[in-house]
């Protein structure tokens, strides 16, 4: 469902939400389609947050364990 609401915001964001228009998108759609693809960039860049915090930490047991792989496949 769609629905109508009002949004004030400046000249110079209006001129670049139509330059960053698609061959006949109504600025509405343009609207939708950058907060959707803001929305979507921003749950990525959080979910790569908390796998960076959960790879730190556990970091240190996660090298033992490649090093130990390692090991096994050094051997002759």
């Amino acid at each position: 469902m769609r629905l109508k609401t009002s949004v004030t915001l400046s000249e110079d964001l209006l001129r670049a939400i139509d330059r960053a228009a698609r061959k006949g998108e109504a600025r509405s759609q343009v609207l939708e389609r950058l907060v959707r693809e803001g929305l979507a960039a921003r749950a990525r860049r959080e979910a790569g947050e908390r796998d960076r915090t959960l790879i730190n930490e556990h970091a240190e047991a996660l090298n033992a364990e490649v090093e130990d792989a390692l090991h096994y496949q050094a051997l002759p």
